[in-house]
């Protein structure tokens, strides 16, 4: 078999914060493609605004670098969990993997999720222990690690005989010993064209191309992003789309594009073993197979991972609608989320009996959270309910989503996390002593039970602990309650605006969400009381002015700091009967139901209903 020694395709895989876009950055910045006066940003992989400020990777990146007579296809992969569909699909892709681990933190559950799927697909993989530069780094136990973790997740015996490189990627360094470093990263580019195998070159064959990611552009429309697995494809080419559903259409290739650097590049034609983007299809999804009109073979179908968790998205209707955002309506909000379906193949969109309302699906809450997050910034105004898990049906038994959780905290805050995590419904697999006063926990959790479990966590360990957890399996469902809020709320019962006297007034029945000053309107949630039921409080109370002057003249009262919610905390905090109203300026708790004698009366009738 003919290889193309002129090309490699990697993917650079890692739990989330190891520094995978940190080290493309140097591998782009040394390999020359820039000009010397060429501004290149910081994490210049991470386009998305997000992105940037959370320093995570939401989407697949595609570059390549030239180095000496070979190109270097790169792909950088999101490390969450909940954008695991986009990590699998890539692996299809590529012939190999750098594995980056952190030189401190060792191997963690994301680092289990990247590799196992990269395992699985039979790829060569290089570890890259990077981060050496880190203050207690331990690079010969964190190898061992791995080779441990490489064990238990069943790699073969190629696989096992890893090479090891130990990096730097903020300081550009790299080298195969773990006590010195080389004053750039070439040894890491020589490994990658020694190691890696090179696609093979069967360009005189019939086509086979698979869409593995989509782009959407307003000019051209849908791009599909793949690799050419078999022959050759050339623009204006009139090829054949092997749909999912069976059924074939025919297209012309309208444009080819490849990729250098950060750029996409018109190319002419393209050959077995490249990754390009093409556009000129309209109707194109992941998985799907181009093929010549006369040679229609579809390649094996990617499988896509399932959304896990479910919120209802709704036009908003509070008596604030319409104050801050540009984009109100039903079909606004339609239109936003059936473009979102254009990229984003791990998400669902459900119709529902209501104009006004969808059931949205993805694969956790922090994919959900970054698409209303996207949304407000974009000027779009809704509300969105409690998120639920999506409950399956296997072998005629209901199975809900289970998570692999893995804690890192320090040995005094064992017992408080072991019990909070059971009455979750967790089980423990095992604890690690690291010896420095560092305790490891496995856990199995039940998804629903991880639900809101950040801010108690982070109370009961002081803010010292570090939980990471990925979708494990589906299971047989826990009966009983796991997880969700014990406490009740403060709901004010007036229009108007909070008031430093009215917030003086209910500050002892809980924690305040709200400034003085804030709009607030009737049936908004303005704070948390200490005990299990809801409260109606009146936060806008202003103290009665007269002329008579009192003996106990005001002293200068100081109000407690109020708790402000991110949008990621007031998502998790929300109970069945709340919805979180989300503007460009604000995000508001809510009672579904805005009046207090209304839900009063709902919850007599539940009372009377549960009594029967």
């Amino acid at each position: 078999m003919n290889k193309r020694n002129d090309i490699r395709n990697i993917a650079i895989i890692a739990h989330v914060d190891h520094g995978k876009t940190t080290l493309v950055d140097q591998l782009l910045r040394q390999s020359g493609i820039f000009r010397s006066n060429e501004h290149i940003e910081e994490r210049a992989m991470d386009s998305g605004d997000i992105e940037r400020e959370r320093g995570i990777t939401i989407l697949a990146k595609n570059t390549a670098i030239q180095y000496k007579n070979t190109k270097i296809n790169i792909l950088d992969t999101p490390g969450h969990a909940d954008f695991g569909g986009e990590v699998e699909r890539i692996m299809k892709m590529v012939d190999g993997v750098l594995l980056v681990v952190d030189a401190y933190e060792g191997c963690m559950p994301q680092t289990r999720f990247v590799l196992k799927k990269a395992l699985e697909q039979n790829l060569t993989p290089i570890v890259v222990v990077n981060k050496i530069d880190r203050d207690f780094a331990r690079p010969e136990e964190v190898v061992d690690e791995v080779l441990e973790l490489f064990i238990e997740l069943d790699a073969n015996e190629d696989q096992l005989e890893f090479p090891v490189i130990y990096a730097s990627g903020i300081n550009g360094t790299a080298s195969k010993s773990p006590d010195q470093q080389d004053e750039n990263m070439q040894v890491l580019y020589d490994e990658i064209i020694e190691k890696i195998p090179a696609p093979i070159d069967n360009r005189d064959e019939a086509l086979q191309f698979q869409i593995a990611l989509l782009d959407y552009n307003d000019y051209v429309g849908r791009i599909g992003i793949g690799r050419i697995f078999r022959g050759t494809m050339k623009v204006g080419q009139q090829v054949a789309l092997m749909k999912l559903d069976g059924s074939v259409k025919q297209f012309r290739v309208t444009k080819i594009f490849g990729f250098f650097g950060l750029k996409r590049v018109e190319i002419e034609e393209a050959f077995a073993g490249d990754l390009v983007a093409v556009s000129g299809m309209e109707d194109i999804n992941v998985g799907e197979t181009v093929c010549p009109i006369d040679c229609q073979e579809p390649l094996p179908v990617l499988r896509i991972d399932e959304p896990t968790l479910q919120m209802t998205f709704l036009v908003n209707n509070s008596p604030f609608a319409g104050r801050e955002g540009k984009y109100l309506t039903s079909r606004k909000i339609e239109e936003r989320l059936k473009s979102q379906l254009e990229t984003d193949v791990s998400l669902r969109v459900e119709n529902t009996e209501s104009p006004d309302r969808w059931v949205v699906s993805g694969r956790g809450e922090l994919h959900l959270s970054i698409l209303i997050e996207n949304m407000r910034r974009e000027g779009y105004e809704l509300q969105v309910s409690k998120p639920e898990v999506i409950v399956k049906e296997i072998d005629g038994v209901r199975c809900e989503p289970v998570e692999r959780v893995q804690i890192d905290i320090p040995d005094e805050y064992t017992g408080p996390i072991i019990e909070s995590l059971g009455t979750r419904k967790g089980e423990m697999l095992d604890m690690i002593n690291n010896g420095n006063g560092q305790v490891r926990l496995i856990f199995m959790v039940p998804a629903r039970g991880l639900i809101g479990y950040t801010t108690e966590f982070l109370t009961l360990t002081r803010g010292y602990g570090i939980i990471n957890h990925s979708f494990d399996s589906y299971q047989p469902m826990q009966q009983g309650r796991v997880g969700g809020r014990r406490q009740g709320v403060l709901v004010s019962m007036e229009t108007g605006k909070a008031s430093p006297y009215g917030i003086m007034q209910i500050e002892d029945r809980g924690t305040i969400f709200v400034e003085p000053g804030t709009e607030i309107y009737g049936g908004m949630i303005v704070g948390e009381n200490t005990r299990e039921n809801d409260i109606t409080v009146n936060i806008t109370k202003v103290k009665q002015q007269t002329n008579v002057r009192s003996a106990t003249k005001d002293h200068t009262v100081t109000l407690k700091k109020p708790r402000i919610m991110s949008l990621e905390q007031a998502l998790e905090y929300l109970n069945e009967d709340e919805y979180c109203e989300v503007t460009p300026e604000s995000i508001r708790l809510r009672k579904k139901i805005l009046d207090k004698n209304e839900r009063e009366k709902l919850a007599k009738k539940k009372k009377y209903a549960e009594m029967d």
